[in-house]
This record gives C-alpha cells, sequence and structure tokens, in this order.
C-alpha cells in the first residue's frame, strides 16, 4: 500500500513558475514509477507527465514539453513537478499517481494522491 499526499498548489499569475511535490508513504516508493494528472473542470483527468523508477526515462503531455519538468528523489519518496511559463489554461486540480508502465509505455496508476489545487490568471 502507498499513499501519496500533493502538496505546492496555489493561485499564480500567468508566466509564474510553482513546484508541486508528492510525498509518499513506505519503502516501495523506488519500484513505481511516477506520474502527474491533472483535472480541469467540467473536463476528464488527463496525464500530465510520468517518470520511470529510476528516474531515466519521462514523457509529457505535448502541451506542457519544455515548460514542466518531472524529477524525484527515491531517498526523501518524493516526486516533483516544476512548472514554469504557466498558462491560464493549465489551471486545473494536480494529481500524483503511483504505478507502472504496461505496453507501449502505457502508465498504469495504482495509487493516487488526493489532488492539489493550481490556478492560473490571466
Amino acid at each position: 500500500q502507498v499513499q501519496l499526499v500533493e502538496s505546492g498548489g496555489g493561485l499564480v499569475q500567468a508566466g509564474d513558475s510553482l513546484r508541486l511535490s508528492c510525498a509518499a508513504s513506505g519503502r516501495t516508493f523506488s519500484r513505481y514509477a511516477m506520474g502527474w494528472f491533472r483535472q480541469a473542470p467540467g473536463k476528464e483527468r488527463e496525464f500530465v507527465g510520468t517518470m520511470s523508477r529510476s528516474g531515466g526515462s519521462t514523457y509529457y503531455l505535448d502541451s506542457v514539453k519544455g515548460r514542466f519538468i518531472i524529477s524525484r528523489d527515491n531517498a526523501k519518496n518524493t516526486v516533483y513537478l516544476q512548472m514554469n511559463s504557466l498558462k491560464p489554461e493549465d489551471t486545473a486540480v494536480y494529481y500524483c499517481a503511483a504505478g507502472s508502465y504496461g505496453v507501449a509505455s502505457a502508465f498504469r496508476a495504482d495509487y493516487w494522491g488526493q489532488g492539489t489545487q493550481v490556478t492560473v490568471s490571466s
């Protein structure tokens, strides 16, 4: 069992930066690939980016490539999402997830955090 707790959300202006953190419980953090997802009002949850267990591979949603960076610290059981050049369309509840990669590097989430709100004003 893994429990995930996100933090770092807030209200920022367009062009600002924000870093989200996701702290995981347990001693098996390094066994999981980690992902960030988001859900805007009235929309389905969407993939933002994922990182492999070792941190050697990352995948990003096209619209955040070059702006968002995922990193992880296995010693601290924490994964981060650095968000730069934020846009109003990035407004959403952001969730982290622990899981694994399947066929065609598709990420399967086994555990979810409770989410943290990010609001970007224009």
